[in-house]
């Protein structure tokens, strides 16, 4: 392959260009090669350690947050919300699958979103796509969809202090994490929740709850060590301008190192192989995921993965599948057989293939195929001797009203539909979501067998 380089994605086709002024986006590249990385290489090497130890089977994932950030959110409130309901789903993950679960959050940089057209046209009038609050403004004025690359460097202070705030979080712990009994679970006594569901949640949570009370009885150090355990960031690199003005060598390090996130990957439409961003993340040294949908080829796929990981090494690639609940069990299965052999870890985004639109227009996703794709991949996987080792939710610690099912009808999206570009699961559909995933992994458990290959 050519020499790579951080700029060396220059020479490839860019699936989702960005229309800057070139002089203003030279200046503004400048400046953010000479600030501070927003994380470290260590970081980025320890996670990658613990995602070798998730490909092997002794760790699981746990990926989730917003769709698209918007800097107006980045507050105390909004982070808080965000990181407890992903802190209080990994409770739930470890109590169900009796695993350690990396913690990944989808923020402190996650403000570009792809669009599947360049522009819009409303009431006649035609402007550029929202591409995120790292590239323009929502606002449909001409001004507020011209591409301006100010906003990298404010998408560079938000993350920043979205990540000060998060460290300090995770430093000091919640100590309502302790006590499952406080939490939030009025979905229990929903009246479509089926009896034995019902009884399997509520078991459930009195014994982790148990398990609690017992690491309390243990010391404060017990309990503090399991609710401030490592936290990582990831984001779409959508926008290589910022990421490239973060990359970097560092000290007693070979390789570059992309200091935006711990975990970049890149999107179902950008997994070009000749394009830019593959270009660009096949060269650092970050675990890089990568979104693939049921119109890839398997030997694709395959391509895609020794491009990314030449070297085939540990914890280095995640094949995020997002089929769609319906298209599981007929493309799946090919994908994994040719990437059979090879160290990906394979993580289950079921959001993106499950996305549909009302009669009135609202863009929505339902709980029971959300679920419904994570049940049939762990399927696939278990049938073919492989492993599903994470899930990627798009979520929020709101009360929104955004995705069906959970107690949500479609007549409820219009309270408090609140998602700047798509719908994530609320604080109890996203709770729930964990309970019904535990449960499934001890099922996984019960029936493990070592995998092929």
């Amino acid at each position: 392959m050519p020499i790579w380089s951080p700029d060396s994605f220059r020479g490839c086709v860019d699936a989702q260009p960005i229309d800057y002024d070139d002089e203003a986006l030279a200046r503004v590249v400048a400046r953010l090669r000479g600030l501070p990385p927003l994380v470290t290489s260590w970081e980025v090497e320890r996670l990658k350690t613990l995602l070798a130890e998730a490909q092997a089977g002794r760790r699981f994932v746990l990926q989730g947050g917003d769709c698209a950030e918007t800097f107006d959110e980045c507050s105390p409130g909004a982070i808080t919300s965000k990181l407890k309901i992903l802190l209080q789903m990994s409770l739930v993950l470890v109590q169900g699958g009796k695993l350690p679960v990396v913690r990944v959050g989808r923020f402190a940089g996650q403000y570009a979103k792809p669009r599947s057209r360049p522009t819009e046209v409303r009431g006649g009038v035609e402007l550029p796509s929202y591409f995120g609050d790292l590239v323009n403004r929502a606002a449909f004025t001409p001004e507020a969809r011209r591409a301006d690359p100010e906003l990298l460097i404010a998408g560079y202070h938000h993350a920043a202090l979205t990540l000060n705030f998060v460290r300090s979080l995770t430093d000091r712990g919640f100590s309502d994490l302790h006590h499952p009994e406080n939490w939030d679970l009025s979905f229990f006594e929903r009246a479509d929740l089926p009896a034995e569901l019902r009884d399997e949640y509520q078991r459930s949570s009195a014994q982790l709850a148990e398990a609690l009370r017992f690491m309390e009885a243990l010391g404060e150090r017990a309990i503090d060590d399991l609710t401030r355990a490592e936290f990582f960031t990831s984001h779409e690199g959508l926008n290589l301008h910022y990421e490239s003005a973060q990359t970097r060598t560092v000290p007693r390090r070979d390789g570059h190192y992309d200091l935006t996130t711990h975990l970049p990957w890149i999107g179902e439409r950008t997994r070009a192989i000749s394009g830019a961003h593959v270009e660009f993340f096949r060269g650092i040294r970050n675990p890089v995921g990568v979104k693939i949908g049921p119109t890839i080829p398997a030997a694709e796929a395959l391509e895609l993965a020794i491009a990314l990981n030449p070297g085939d090494e540990p914890g280095k690639l995640v094949m995020i599948s997002r089929m769609g609940a319906d298209r599981v069990a007929s493309s799946l299965p090919a994908i994994v057989e040719a990437l059979r052999g090879r160290r990906v870890l394979w993580v289950c985004d079921p959001m993106h293939g499950n996305t549909t639109v009302t009669p009135s227009g609202v863009k929505t996703r339902d709980f029971s195929s959300i679920l419904a794709e994570i049940e049939r991949t762990f399927e696939v996987h278990h049938a073919l001797g492989s492993r599903l080792g994470g899930v990627h939710f798009e979520l929020t610690g709101e009360d929104v009203t955004e995705c069906t099912g959970g107690g949500i009808t479609p007549d409820d999206l219009d309270k408090n539909y609140a998602s700047a570009c798509d719908p994530r699961l609320n604080y109890r559909q996203a709770l729930e979501m964990a309970f019904r995933l535990a449960a499934r992994m001890k099922t996984v458990r019960a029936s493990s067998r070592p995998p092929r290959g």
